[in-house]
């Protein structure tokens, strides 16, 4: 693509995830102390409210604890509880990001303005949650946000140490059923994005829809998820029950190690998903472990999953969310491309083969 056809969507990356909160301090204890990010810069304002941010390796998390009243953060709280409201999307040029977006159909929801540097556009994007399109100015703090200057003694966010944990590598969606279509049909049209996976899972009488769409530069991942209605309501009925309407089921960080990263995380008061034992006693039956060992992933409650690129190892927090509908997910990647849909079906397997030998 020549310079000329350049899209302005050919370079996005995640360049914060803006949640609102209702206690930012018990927030901040929790991202700082069970997922070592470090926080490095806070700021306040009647009108804003209070804002922390934190993060390690490329992670950026901004988190806001709005005034009350008509700020649109309240009204988030008030109809969701604490989540994700923006994927804020890095890219070189907000304003023809934004004038392309729109131009496509996306929602306007903040037009293109400038402060301390950046520049920044807002689109609306699935049910309220909205994408910010973020512009840093040539030699910024990379953890500075506008209005939110990292401090100079905050010390860099490198992902060195803490946990390990580096990078979003996805997030999941959930949405209404009958909306997967339109709602992938939008991050194709106006943002740009590919379609890389799609699948049905069944899970007994449940069942979901997944379709996975990439941004140009396969830094932006979402997992879009729609339960089937034909089949019993599940979890993703539930999620969108609790969390009234679609929204960030969970996201997923990166790390180059996994046990040692979710030994890290469990120390500093991260609760894990358990796997029945079953999973692991049928493990050798899917595949043959690349890294790390069989006891060292059933001591973590890590799973394991392959495809024709590789493996992956994931896990999966248990919520601390008031409603219990966020969670996060922990993945090591060893050239897989998938998502684990494999350890789901395993998992099933494992919970059936105890249930049967039970009664047996």
């Amino acid at each position: 693509m020549s310079p000329a056809q350049r899209s302005p969507f050919s370079d996005m990356t995640v360049d914060h995830l803006r949640f609102y909160v209702t206690d930012l301090d018990e927030q901040v204890r929790r991202f700082t102390g069970g997922y070592g990010f470090r926080p490095y810069a806070d700021a306040e304002s009647a009108a804003e409210g209070r804002s922390a941010g934190l993060g390690a390796g490329r992670i950026r998390l901004v988190l806001t604890a709005p005034p009350e009243g008509d700020h649109p953060g309240a009204a988030y709280l008030s109809r969701h509880a604490d989540g994700v409201a923006d994927i804020a999307l890095g890219v070189a040029d907000a304003r023809a990001a934004y004038a392309a977006a729109v131009a496509a159909g996306a929602r306007p929801v903040a037009e293109p303005s400038e402060r301390d540097g950046f520049v920044t556009a807002t689109i609306g994007g699935f049910g309220d949650t909205v994408h910010t399109f973020v512009q840093r100015p040539a030699g910024a703090d990379e953890r500075s946000l506008p209005g939110l200057p990292a401090r100079p003694a905050a010390g860099a966010a490198d992902g060195g140490d803490g946990t390990g944990l580096f990078a979003v590598d996805h997030l999941a969606v959930c949405v209404e059923a009958g909306e997967l279509e339109a709602t992938e049909r939008f991050y194709r049209r106006v943002l740009g994005f590919e379609t890389i996976f799609t699948e049905r899972i069944a899970v007994g009488a449940q069942a979901m829809i997944t379709t996975v769409v990439q941004s140009m530069s396969g830094e932006v991942t979402l997992t879009l998820i729609e339960p089937d209605p034909s089949r019993t309501a599940g979890q993703i009925n539930d999620f969108l029950k609790t969390h009234d309407g679609p929204g960030v089921q969970h996201i997923a960080f990166a790390t180059r190690d996994i046990t040692g990263t979710v030994r890290a995380m469990a120390a500093g008061g991260v609760d894990f998903l358990t796997t029945p034992d079953g999973y692991y006693r049928l493990l050798p039956e899917r595949l043959t472990v690349a890294r790390h060992t069989v006891p060292e992933l059933r001591e973590l409650n890590v799973l394991v999953d392959a495809d024709h690129d590789g493996q992956l190892f994931q896990i999966f927090t248990r919520s601390a969310h008031p409603r219990a509908t966020l969670f996060f997910e922990v993945i090591e990647r060893l050239g897989a491309r998938s998502f684990g849909s494999g350890n789901i079906r395993a998992l099933y397997r494992a919970v059936e083969s105890t249930r049967t030998g039970a009664e047996g």
